[in-house]
């Protein structure tokens, strides 16, 4: 038989080992609480306790806690869960990108319609107008006779992008 120092750690290891395991297994049915109801002589409860006090009726009860909820990637493989973990990334930017492209088209309204109030205002002032000739660049004022037409197409403007 080999007496060596090693191969005792060892053996006296595994004995360790075996004496918690084998406790845990004996154990194990113990997930009932011992719980005692304390009845009072007309039959009231009085109270729960392991140990009741002296002039009340014990009467045992079992309790048994539930079991442990099984983890949810229990039956996946290590594949199927790194699929489900790329799928929920893809649509988290999904989402991102969903927001940031909501963002910045609120943005750009809430630009276009500044920009249109402030042009409406300048019309409604009498503040004469320059425009830019789209043939020859040439800057041009606009007409008398044209500020109701502009004034109704700057109208609608604010209208689309103020709402």
């Amino acid at each position: 038989m080999n007496t060596s120092p090693k191969h005792t750690t060892f053996r006296r290891a595994l004995a360790a080992a075996s004496v918690v395991t084998l406790t845990g297994i004996l154990l194990a049915p113990a997930g009932y609480a011992q719980v005692s109801k304390c009845i009072d002589k007309g039959g009231k409860v009085v109270g729960y306790a392991s140990e009741c006090p002296s002039g009340t009726r014990v009467e045992q009860m079992n309790i048994r806690s539930a079991p442990a909820a099984a983890p949810a990637t229990a039956g996946k493989t290590l594949a199927e869960r790194e699929a489900d973990f790329r799928k929920r990334q893809m649509e988290k930017q999904e989402a991102q990108g969903k927001t940031d492209k909501q963002a910045a088209d609120n943005e750009a309204r809430a630009r276009a319609c500044d920009s249109a109030r402030s042009y409406l205002k300048t019309l409604q002032s009498g503040t004469r107008v320059v425009r830019a000739d789209p043939t020859t660049g040439e800057r041009t004022f606009l007409g008398d006779d044209d500020y109701p037409k502009e004034m109704a197409t700057a109208q609608r403007a604010v209208e689309a992008n103020c709402k």
